[in-house]
């Protein structure tokens, strides 16, 4: 068993390798700039700069579905017909939307750590705990996606007519069934340019996990940028990552618009 997740690892690691859009064989770093600032390996900083990349991509993708899941729940609650949940909800979104997204970045990663240390210590436990960098920045993200992304959601459920409802319940559908079958692709349909423009956002916000330590594209350049001495290059190269995220999640948000239309297309 061991030697296979071993195998496993190894070829995890050589096609990361092979399709790395960077520093692979036919990476961008690679084939122009193996001479230059941005080269990989030891004589350039194109290494840690595509590291920095993975990080950005990794931290927005594993915090997009607990956002939209939190966000979901939350939509559902704003629009329940108990007040105890409809001011839940809208307590929860009035407070991640006023805070400053760095704000709850730092409440996040400092308060959770001392909460968790007042805890210990309440047991006889003094131990000093850490939370990584990467959870912090994700849960302290999702919060406040999902803030945005329930009042996206709640203005697409209300755009869908109650009669979709009564036509679910005439078939004999649960209500979870008729969310599922009915409603969920209609809500896709017209929350989707509004949650595409809290994707962008979301990839824009990744740039704060870099003050709590997080090797991100901002950080990394950064660091690239006091050493080299070349801030202009470092931090327009920066841009230039981030622009091209962009534009493929355009070009991915496209393609998603399209796929969710199809069936109007063909009537």
């Amino acid at each position: 068993m061991s030697g296979l997740f071993s195998a496993l690892g190894s070829f995890w690691a050589w096609f990361q390798y092979a399709f790395d859009p960077l520093c692979g064989p036919a990476g961008v770093f690679t084939i122009f700039g193996s001479s230059s600032l941005v080269a990989c390996g030891a004589t350039g900083w194109g290494d840690e700069i595509a590291f920095g990349v993975k990080v950005t991509v990794s931290l927005s993708l594993a915090t997009l579905p607990i956002g939209l899941l939190i966000g979901f729940f939350v939509a559902l609650a704003m629009q329940s017909e108990e007040k105890l949940l409809r001011l839940a909800g809208g307590v929860y979104t009035t407070i991640f939307r006023g805070l400053p997204e760095l704000l709850t970045l730092f409440i996040v990663y400092y308060g959770v750590q001392m909460g968790i240390q007042s805890i210990l210590a309440w047991f006889g436990n003094d131990q000093r705990i850490e939370i990584n960098a990467f959870l912090a920045g994700m849960i302290a993200l999702s919060v406040v996606f999902s803030s945005y992304c329930s009042e996206v959601l709640l203005s697409a459920f209300r755009a869908i007519p109650k009669g979709q409802y009564e036509a679910g319940d005439a078939l004999g559908l649960h209500r979870a069934r008729t969310m599922r079958l009915i409603i969920v692709p209609q809500l896709i349909r017209i929350a989707l340019p509004g949650l595409g423009n809290l994707w962008m956002n979301l990839l824009k916000d990744t740039a704060l996990v870099s003050v709590i330590g997080l090797s991100d594209i901002l950080r990394q350049t950064g660091i690239a940028a006091k050493v080299a001495k070349e801030p202009f290059f470092f931090y327009l190269l920066a841009c230039a990552l981030f622009l091209f995220l962009a534009v493929v999640s355009s070009i991915g948000i496209s393609a998603i618009d399209r796929w969710s239309n199809r069936a109007g297309v063909r009537r």
